[in-house]
């Protein structure tokens, strides 16, 4: 079932919509504008409550769908998403700092020698309680996820019928490198090149591999990764471990600290 089934007012009919953005560049939001060829048909499905990116006013008391960019890294941004998980039907995460904490993560280890060495003994009010960087889903139930970084606008608009019409689609669970292989997109292995495929969810269409660059991880680990068995394969082919773990900080930070946590 989709937000638009779940809205009870008959004279509505259309569904409420909210953009809100945390801790980001607001990279993703501007994604959004990039599907240009769509987006008179999108707003032409919703009634488009609120978007902080192009609006100064409160957000309004009601609404269907909320979509979150950016990784929650405030006592205020936390209390905002437990708000907006209260009022909305359903709620989207968008992007690497909405779904893994992303860039903003990686402060998330150490959170209060890093705030110190950025703004010394006392941090302005305007940051408001700081707390250690973690995605929308390790503090609300999220419903669905529009994942990479920045997001690719059609991926959204997909993902945004779903929210609105309801889809039993499966989500993609298998690796990066899966998909290589059915391109027969030649492995950056076999040159020592790094490439994060082997550990991240697949999904996006093999993007940056296909055009000549190694995946960055940027879509989060997938649930089928085994991080010990792809060490043991960066060894095989002359890239050091660490580098790879070091490479997983960018985009993986807080899962990886919560792996650590759990396995003490």
């Amino acid at each position: 079932m989709g937000a638009f089934d779940q809205i009870n007012e008959p004279e509505k009919c259309l569904p409420r919509v909210v953009v809100v953005g945390l801790a980001s560049c607001f990279g993703c939001q501007l994604q959004i504008t990039n599907a240009e060829p769509y987006l008179t048909d999108i707003i032409g499905q919703i009634d488009l409550h609120y978007w902080q990116l192009i609006t100064s006013e409160d957000m309004p008391d009601e609404y269907d769908v909320a979509i979150i960019e950016g990784a929650v890294t405030t006592r205020e941004s936390e209390e905002t998403v437990k708000l907006v998980r209260e009022k909305a039907a359903h709620v989207m995460a968008i992007g690497a700092c909405a779904v893994t904490a992303g860039v903003p993560g990686m402060a998330s280890d150490g959170l209060a020698e890093r705030v110190e060495l950025v703004y010394g003994e006392e941090t302005p009010d305007a940051c408001d309680e700081l707390i250690a960087p973690r995605p929308v889903s390790a503090v609300i139930d999220v419903d669905s996820e529009v994942r990479c970084c920045p997001i690719d606008p059609y991926d959204f608009i997909v993902k945004l019928q779903r929210a609105l019409y309801g889809s039993n689609r499966t989500i993609e669970s298998r690796t990066l490198c899966a998909d290589c292989k059915r391109n027969e997109t030649e492995c950056f292995f076999q040159e020592g090149t790094l490439c994060l495929g082997l550990v991240t969810r697949a999904g996006c269409g093999s993007r940056c591999v296909n055009l000549g660059r190694p995946c960055n991880g940027c879509a989060g680990l997938s649930p089928d990764a085994n991080l010990e068995a792809a060490r043991v394969s960066c060894a095989h082919y002359g890239v050091n471990p660490a580098d790879f773990d070091k490479a997983l900080e960018m985009f993986n930070q807080v899962q990886l600290t919560s792996a650590v946590e759990e396995a003490s």
